[in-house]
């Protein structure tokens, strides 16, 4: 069902070609490259992250002792060009870590709604801290279009799976990694520090089953799935997916990573009759389509 996507007509997914003189191209090419940190990432990652317990138990006193007086221990790292491009690392400060491929086909699927006058805001459910919500709306900036960018999550990190409502979820343990908790204010800094926060910007605050059946939204143009679980993924697209208008995207970012998300993506496509082609972005991300 899946098939690899046709090269994106978009700026390299690995650098900025400074050879083109477009200034939309060269801002959303600059935009890409902070907010994954692609060649700007810190040499040192804080211990108390990527599970540092379980990697160096006899390290966790003292990491306890330091983080009491305001200090931390850190370890060098090395950054991964391959890594950072196609998303398979968590980055210290960038604001997503989706990696460059997957903000090129978001930037392909916003410019095509844009450009066909594709109508519906944008939409990402499962933000963390942001980033491809920020690149949203940096593109409708950059074409000044008047559409809204729609961020839901719960803003704590991801819920407890439900393995009796949702078995494909039974032993999911992401709701323990905190990392994966960023407030909605933080999350607003980060639009702000790029000049992106304003009355284009809403947040929806809360479990995706509490939040979505009954967001405010009218249409959407593109819809970004990065809600990991069974659960997460199925909720969304049974209350979002109706209001997709022919012509937009859905995007499924844990495609490849989580099996469970993919067969909810596959569940949901056979319950409403769904046979747009799927394209692989990369090794977890997908895309399609809607043609009706």
């Amino acid at each position: 069902m899946a098939k690899p996507a046709a090269p994106l007509p978009s700026m390299p997914m690995t650098q900025i070609d400074r050879t083109r003189s477009d200034p939309i191209d060269l801002y959303l090419g600059l935009m890409k490259q902070v907010l994954t940190r692609y060649g700007l990432e810190e040499g040192y990652r804080p211990l108390s992250s990527w599970q540092a317990w379980d990697r160096f138990p006899l390290a966790a006193p003292l990491c306890r002792r330091l983080a009491r007086a305001r200090l931390q221990l850190t370890r060098k790292v090395s950054w991964d060009e391959q890594a950072r491009a196609d998303g398979r690392d968590w980055p210290v400060g960038a604001e997503t870590m989706i990696g460059m491929r997957r903000l090129d086909n978001l930037e392909h699927c916003v410019r095509d709604v844009i450009r066909n006058d594709v109508p519906g805001d944008l939409m990402e459910t499962g933000v963390w801290r942001g980033g491809a919500s920020i690149f949203m709306r940096a593109i409708l900036k950059a074409f000044d279009d008047p559409r809204s960018v729609w961020l839901a999550d719960s803003f704590q990190g991801l819920p407890r799976p439900d393995s009796i409502t949702y078995p494909a979820d039974e032993g999911d343990s992401l709701w323990r990694r905190t990392k994966l908790a960023v407030s909605v204010d933080q999350v607003k800094a980060n639009f702000a520090k790029y000049g992106l926060l304003d009355d284009q910007v809403h947040f929806l605050i809360g479990w995706f089953s509490e939040t979505l059946p009954t967001a405010p939204v009218e249409r959407l143009a593109v819809l970004r799935l990065d809600g990991d679980l069974y659960e997460s993924t199925i909720v969304a697209l049974r209350a979002l997916y109706p209001k997709v208008s022919p012509g937009g995207y859905v995007i499924v970012d844990d495609w490849g990573a989580v099996p469970a998300c993919k067969q909810a993506v596959l569940d949901f496509r056979r319950e409403v009759g769904i046979t747009d082609v799927i394209h692989e972005v990369d090794w977890t991300g997908a895309y399609w389509q809607r043609s009706r």
